[in-house]
């Protein structure tokens, strides 16, 4: 038998150790059997917002203690937790909704619990970025969870970019988070870097009564939103970046360096330095140095 067979529901104790409890992400009946077990059983509950976690515990009669455990708490409660842990106690640690750890707290306690020596065990559940995957149409053989971009545009932009780079033999799903605010903006970045043909899969309230998944060109979703009075829920946005081999250098090819940095230009109707950017990470080359050799014809024509 397992080391972990108390967790079985029906259980009379929990074995001692950090439960990661996964919990609904908007529709209640997704908690399982398992983890109702786990919240009963264990001497105190880790929350990332108590007030939140209090919601699901009367919901389900569970009269657990709680104390919070959030992204700036979360080192300072770690040395309490794990002092407790060593004790032989049972801790449980929950996100909001879904799995701890996964753009949540909760990854820095499980650190320090295994460095200590504590057992630590998931109790598996419901995930946003799953749960868009499997429904999304989009590739599943391969995946690169992001979880949210950068808030500034100029540095999501920046991560973008390096996502695009990256060589790719075949194209593969990109899975990010975003809020209601600033979806439309990371639609156009997308668009920007990756072109308006892209395809991408916005999901929205996953679980939830408006449960919505908008499929196609990252263009048309953008359109779509864009039109919308206004913009509710957060979203799993998923992305079916295109392979991407390590291109000739511009100077092998037939295409004249200014001549693709116009025709990108109209196309898609971006600045100069966008169409730089597009033409180094397709080729290769650095946009420095693709930024001296346009200096250079310039020069030339002088």
């Amino acid at each position: 038998m397992s080391a972990h067979a108390p967790t079985q529901p029906g259980s009379a104790q929990l074995a001692p150790g950090l439960y990661l409890v996964a919990t609904p992400i908007g529709n209640l009946g997704d908690i399982t059997l398992r983890a109702l077990e786990v919240l009963k059983g264990v001497d105190r509950i880790a929350c990332e917002d108590t007030r939140q976690t209090q919601k699901l515990l009367n919901h389900f009669a569970i009269s657990t203690p709680t104390l919070s455990c959030h992204q700036h708490n979360e080192r300072r409660r770690a040395e309490e937790l794990i002092a407790s842990l060593k004790a032989g106690g049972r801790i449980a640690v929950v996100s909001d909704a879904g799995m701890p750890g996964i753009s949540d707290p909760g990854g820095w306690l499980v650190a320090e619990a295994i460095a200590a020596g504590v057992s630590v065990i998931p109790i598996p559940g419901a995930n946003a970025a799953l749960s868009a995957l499997v429904a999304s149409g989009l590739p599943t053989e391969e995946f690169h969870f992001i979880g949210f971009l950068p808030e500034k545009a100029g540095a999501r932009r920046t991560r973008l970019e390096a996502l695009a780079a990256q060589p790719r033999e075949t194209s593969l799903t990109l899975v990010f988070y975003e809020a209601p605010h600033r979806i439309v903006e990371t639609l156009a970045d997308l668009e920007t870097v990756f072109g308006p043909a892209l395809r991408v899969v916005a999901a929205r309230e996953i679980t939830k009564l408006h449960e919505e998944f908008l499929r196609g060109t990252v263009a048309d979703v953008r359109r779509n939103l864009v039109e919308r009075d206004r913009i509710r829920g957060e979203f799993t946005l998923l992305v079916e970046a295109p392979a991407q081999s390590n291109a000739q250098p511009i100077g092998s090819t037939s295409e004249k360096l200014t001549d693709r940095l116009a025709r990108l230009q109209t196309e898609f109707a971006i600045d100069e330095k966008d169409a730089l950017k597009r033409i180094a990470r397709e080729s290769g080359q650095s946009k420095s140095d693709l930024y001296r050799e346009l200096q250079r014809v310039r020069a030339r024509r002088k």
